[in-house]
């Protein structure tokens, strides 16, 4: 070792306190199942600058093997930015960081051959006995947490799966129902259903409409064209103008007067509505699936 090794590692000024104070442990991470510290802390603690304690290595690379200092796959690199945000600052860094095992950070007392650098050496190695000891007295501890995680992701998994199954499962919309005064809220999920069921278009057919109108037909899916043939008014207007201004638009077409019942069209399907969708519910109505074609309805309006 040349003389430079030796002198490159002078304590900055608050080093002693980051010595006294600080608890090197916080320090410690733990990758591909090893207990490390990366070349950027490690630098911090010798009161360096990164590159330099690198350049201080790669001059005596022989005396760190592969289990006494390795750097970090991009992938390890991501985990680490992404889960710690005490290293959010090298997002952007081209540069893998280096990550030195507990007989690496020996080694380096060894290189750097000074009492500053045994001292910083010496901490270092507690912190890692300390984490050490820790693990080994907590392992049950760890193990029972390890498979409370296994059991969480286990039964999320199942609930997903049956999640999965009952939409599989799920009926289509019965042909014909019947909704008794009061009926608002079954009427409406009835309905809701029939709206997310569409796959390409919906089609109202309803000569009053109004802002709740316009917050069942958004329950479509994405993609799926909506058209409201509705008569003129100045608020209902003013609702289709707003609405569209923020959410997937709605369509409207002018209905002539003569029109009075409300029909639903889903795809292929044409629904007749007892009543319009936003007073579904609140007295006696009937919704039947008719065999008519959409184009039977369309052309006669």
């Amino acid at each position: 070792m040349n003389k430079e090794d030796a002198s490159i590692f002078p304590l900055v000024k608050n080093e002693k306190e980051i010595l006294q104070h600080q608890d090197l442990t916080a320090f410690i991470l733990r990758i591909r199942n090893e207990q490390v510290m990366l070349d950027r802390d490690l630098a911090r603690l010798y009161g360096v600058e990164t590159k330099v304690l690198n350049q201080a290595v790669k001059r005596n690379i022989a005396r760190f093997p592969d289990n006494f200092r390795f750097q970090l796959s991009k992938g390890e690199f991501s985990d680490l930015v992404t889960n710690c945000d005490r290293f959010v600052t090298l997002k952007h860094s081209t540069t893998l960081p280096y990550a030195f095992t507990e007989q690496g950070v020996a080694m380096l007392s060894a290189v750097l051959k000074s009492a500053t650098a045994v001292e910083v050496s010496i901490r270092i190695m507690e912190a890692f006995i300390s984490m050490r000891r820790f693990i080994s007295q907590n392992a049950g501890l760890f193990q029972r947490v390890e498979l409370l995680e296994k059991h969480q992701r286990d039964t999320e998994e199942k609930i997903e799966q049956v999640l999965t199954r009952m939409d599989e499962l799920s009926p289509a919309p019965t042909t014909e129902q019947l909704f008794s005064t009061g009926c608002v809220w079954d009427a409406y999920t009835f309905i809701s259903d029939l709206v997310r069921s569409a796959s390409k278009r919906l089609i109202l057919i309803d000569p009053y409409v109004d802002e709740r109108t316009l917050l069942v037909l958004d329950k479509r899916a994405e993609g799926v064209e909506c058209i409201v043939h509705t008569r003129y008014r100045e608020q209902v207007e003013l609702d289709f103008q707003r609405h569209n201004q923020q959410c997937a638009p709605i369509q409207r077409i002018q209905l002539p007067q003569a029109v009075h019942d409300r029909y639903l069209i889903v795809d292929e399907e044409v629904w007749l509505l007892g009543a319009s969708v936003k007073d579904m519910g609140r007295s006696l109505c009937t919704i039947i699936l008719l065999s008519f074609m959409p184009d039977e309805i369309l052309k006669r309006i």
